[in-house]
């Protein structure tokens, strides 16, 4: 196997105590959060006491001002378990980063050192019932009035939803000038007219608290638009490639950690007089996989030492998220397969993973809409 030289051992040494932290505080209830939908609020806190929450954000709002290997190390942990339920990189990655990048300092001071300590869980509000991947299909709307702008609309999919204290709502400002008319907002749970529907059930990741949410004459201060109106999804499509190389990140330590339960379980199934995997099929197969997380792996590895170098492109970006989420699901039905009719009980950690697999090839952008990406710019 091609060792790994992207982390140092200040990264290994943080990966210890993030798999010490999750085997302690997650690992043993996260079937009991599959039961209730969502994960313990008291784990947000426990996460940001052990530096776990945006790592990344500077030390001025009460971050570490780590590098991105720091969040790499969460997602592949977390995937490696197989806890599914646990938004933290969305918080981290994908939410803070738009904070940082696009907030005044006014907002950054505000929220930030929240986000880091765990005291806020966020959010952000893309999708609509009638807009997914077609970002610019977005419907809510934001009207500025006076001193403050009206948000209407609704939002469904939303991933920590149901627990968030902060969305970044994506809506448009002016309906009528496409992507030009979309702009970012922040708005705090408990402002008068939003409202969080019910928590959905998913065919996988029923841990993970998807809800609906929505705005009815929502009033924000026009100070929480995010960077300038009409920009938003400039802003959008700048973000996006770390967001879609975060799931690549988790396929490819799910499809890992699959691999390994499954030569686990296959040295010790018995059948016909010996072991599942002395079986040709089996070693064959087990042979197709470790090569096809091999190749996957060093590619991954090279988009993460390029997005460190701020030189990760939007199609690199875009082959990374459906490659690794294409073989992650290919990976996880056979071996689902070589466990046999063990492969389908709920109980093994086999089974969960497959059907909370599922969906990271529709959502951060469907893997068609990434080959659409790729496409463009061959």
């Amino acid at each position: 196997m091609i060792p790994r030289t992207l982390f140092s051992s200040e990264h290994e040494l943080f990966r210890e105590s993030v798999r010490t932290f999750l085997e302690k505080h997650a690992a043993p209830f996260h079937g009991q959060w599959e039961k209730q939908g969502y994960i313990d609020r008291s784990l947000w806190s426990k996460a940001g006491e052990a530096g776990m929450l945006c790592s990344h954000l500077p030390e001025e709002y009460g971050g570490l001002g780590a590098d991105f290997l720091y969040s790499a190390v969460v997602i592949e942990e977390i995937s490696r378990l197989g806890l599914t339920g646990i938004g933290f990189s969305l918080h981290s990655d994908i939410v803070a980063p738009y904070i940082l990048h696009y907030g005044s300092e006014a907002l950054k001071h505000k929220y930030l050192p929240k986000l880091i300590s765990g005291e806020m869980v966020t959010a952000i509000a893309m999708t609509e019932p009638g807009a997914g991947s077609d970002l610019q299909g977005v419907k809510t709307t934001a009207v500025l009035d006076g001193d403050e702008y009206v948000i209407n609309g609704s939002k469904t999919f939303i991933t920590n939803g149901y627990l968030a204290d902060l969305v970044v709502v994506v809506a448009k400002t002016d309906p009528k000038a496409g992507a030009k008319g979309t702009s970012l907002f922040l708005v705090d749970a408990g402002t008068p007219g939003f409202d969080k529907g019910k928590r959905l059930e998913k065919v996988g990741m029923k841990a993970q608290d998807t809800s609906e949410l929505f705005f009815q004459d929502v009033r924000v201060p026009k100070e929480n638009l995010l960077g300038q109106a009409g920009m938003g999804f400039a802003y959008l499509m700048q973000e996006l490639p770390q967001e879609r190389l975060t799931v690549a990140i988790g396929a490819l330590s799910s499809a890992e950690a699959a691999l390994q339960w499954t030569l686990d379980y296959t040295r010790e199934r018995k059948a016909f007089g010996k072991a599942i995997a002395d079986f040709q099929n089996t070693r064959f197969k087990l042979a197709e996989m470790a090569t096809e997380i091999q190749i996957g792996r060093v590619f991954v590895d090279k988009c993460m030492a390029l997005h460190l170098e701020g030189k990760l492109d939007v199609p690199t970006a875009a082959m990374a998220k459906y490659w690794a989420t294409d073989l992650q699901c290919k990976v996880l039905d056979e071996c689902v397969q070589l466990h046999g009719g063990y492969g389908f009980m709920w109980e093994y950690p086999i089974a969960r993973a497959w059907a909370d697999a599922r969906v990271q090839r529709i959502y951060a952008g469907t893997n068609e809409i990434m080959k659409e990406i790729i496409a463009r710019a061959l």
